[in-house]
């Protein structure tokens, strides 16, 4: 039970922090950067169609879930 419990508090933890970045980009002015649109992103507008791809978001992001997952393996043990 104990295990469940600190999961629980974490993961919690996470959400708010993650509701409070929300909140945060929903403002204005309030985050200095949006995701999706940071330099390095891919984007080709042609005549008849366009293609984008968040490259330099999805390197962010999956940096960012690693560091977040490996946090919470740490705490468990």
């Amino acid at each position: 039970m104990r295990e469940l419990g600190r999961t629980m508090v974490f993961s919690g933890a996470a959400l708010a922090a993650i509701g409070a970045l929300v909140w945060l980009a929903a403002r204005r002015g309030g985050l200095p950067f949006t995701l999706g649109r940071l330099p390095g992103d891919t984007a080709y507008q042609g005549k008849h169609g366009s293609f984008y791809f968040p490259l330099v978001t999805c390197i962010l992001i999956s940096v960012a879930l690693t560091l977040i997952l490996w946090l919470v393996q740490w705490l468990k043990k």
